[in-house]
């Protein structure tokens, strides 16, 4: 986005990630704009690609879901063929719901929500393992979750 986001396109930003079925006079109100102006800010800020689109959140043990694995991956080369092998194929699991490139001991960390146990086996003996130049793969499992965010938190104003 070529200018800088003032406070009031923060203000739509959290309002949309808080609830984004809100009308359009909703929002308006609870950011103090008339539907008019808000509504020409929320286009500005989907074409800048601020706002990439709009998602339903769902329950994720309701789902069927209910484990949580975080996995830290260590590849054995880190050439350039390897990486892109390796982030193609992780990025073809449907389980795998966040995969990070890290800083530090490991390569990798991905968040993988599963059904089971023995679903998250299968899908390391079967999916994980055959992607070539992994040196090792550590699962740590969620036993609950204390907080989960989906609004990200106000920058600081530039200095």
């Amino acid at each position: 986005m070529g200018e800088a986001l003032d406070a009031t396109d923060l203000r739509i930003i959290r309002e949309l990630q808080a609830d984004g079925r809100l009308s359009n006079q909703d929002l308006a109100d609870r950011v103090r704009l008339s539907p008019s102006p808000c509504l020409r800010r929320v286009r500005r800020l989907e074409e800048a690609g601020l706002i990439r689109g709009y998602t339903a959140m769902v329950d994720q043990v309701a789902y069927g879901l209910p484990i949580t694995v975080f996995v830290r991956i260590r590849l054995e080369r880190h050439t350039a063929e390897a990486v892109a092998v390796f982030e193609e194929r992780i990025g073809g699991i449907e389980h795998v719901q966040d995969c990070y490139l890290m800083a530090g001991s490991s390569d990798y960390l991905l968040r993988v929500v599963i059904e089971s146990l023995e679903a998250y086996e299968l899908l390391v003996r079967n999916q994980v393992h055959a992607i070539p130049g992994i040196a090792s793969i550590e699962s740590s499992f969620a036993f609950g979750s204390v907080k989960q965010s989906r609004t990200y938190p106000r920058p600081a104003p530039p200095r």
